[in-house]
């Protein structure tokens, strides 16, 4: 069974959301990395761009397919974790915590409570 850590939000795409304030850090959940399987390659986006919730911002590459991934909340990408561009496998080891992809400075914070708690992704991924 996928960790799914109950602090974070989600969405039925398989990101995640930590947020601080009105900062939201952004990566793909432990469910996410275990179907692709070992991460090869990381497009993540640009600093200083601005994004809409459910615009595709990143990819993410494995072996056996290459994955978009979605903005959960709109806003500035603020930061971008360049370790994955030499260590994309840092998805796979930790993806939670040293896998994250990117940092959104939020247009509105309220957009959080739209996202899939951890239970409700939970049922989410229970069928996959």
């Amino acid at each position: 069974m996928s960790n799914v850590p109950s602090e974070l939000k989600f969405l039925s795409s398989h990101e995640w959301v930590s947020v601080d304030g009105d900062v939201a850090t952004i990566g793909v959940s432990d469910h996410a990395q275990e179907l692709l399987g070992d991460l090869v390659f990381v497009e993540l986006p640009e600093t200083g761009s601005a994004v809409s919730a459910g615009d595709s911002v990143a990819v993410i590459e494995s072996v056996k397919a290459a994955s978009d991934t979605y903005a959960p909340v709109s806003g500035e990408i603020i930061e971008v974790n360049v370790e994955l561009e030499d260590s994309p496998e840092r998805i796979n080891d930790d993806p939670y915590g040293d896998g994250w992809m990117y940092r959104v400075k939020m247009d509105d914070p309220g957009e959080v409570a739209d996202l899939l708690d951890a239970d409700s992704y939970t049922n989410a991924i229970a069928d996959e």
